[in-house]
């Protein structure tokens, strides 16, 4: 079970992050909000794209979709409801799907330097890449608990890391 003042803290050591004046406590990178804390209903209203709305709902019991009309355009999550790798995880994936490109640009081009599953998204790579993770090898040196925990990497990002991993015959360090 993760608390408020741990959502607060992942959402602070994010990169351009800003409170937005008003009455809830709303945060937003680059003038676009992504996250708002609910206290008095203990949740936080997370701005995701409809395919990651629909993975946190399998992933976190008692989520729900936030919608716009018939536009899916997040998720409310209890805050109870997540661990903290799960917070950090969820709140990195909102940050990176409003942050502009230049703060989740990859530093290292996906293709013949780096062996990392296509499929991962923009996010995911961008997150394993600034913490200097461009191969499979290097993943499998690390735990999968360390992995997930990096701001952008979802459960996600983690099951098709260990696909690849058993497809190339390693495993988690």
């Amino acid at each position: 079970m993760t608390t408020i003042a741990h959502v607060r803290t992942a959402v602070r050591r994010l990169a351009e992050v800003s409170r937005v004046e008003g009455g809830a406590e709303t945060w937003a990178v680059d003038g676009r909000e992504f996250l708002t804390v609910t206290a008095d209903r203990g949740s936080v209203e997370l701005q995701l794209p409809a395919d990651d709305a629909d993975q946190v709902l399998l992933d976190i019991p008692g989520s729900r979709l936030l919608r716009r009309g018939s536009r899916t355009t997040g998720v409310v999550i209890p805050i109870d409801a997540m661990n903290g790798m799960q917070a950090n995880a969820v709140i990195g994936r909102s940050w990176a799907s409003r942050a502009p490109d230049r703060l989740t640009r990859t530093p290292v081009e996906s293709g013949a330097d780096s062996d990392l599953p296509r499929s991962l998204g923009r996010p995911a790579t961008a997150a394993l890449h600034s913490a200097g993770i461009t191969t499979l090898a290097e993943v499998s040196s690390r735990a999968p608990a360390e992995i997930a925990a990096l701001h952008g990497v979802g459960p996600r990002a983690v099951r098709l890391l260990e696909e690849a991993l058993v497809a190339a015959g390693l495993a988690w360090g």
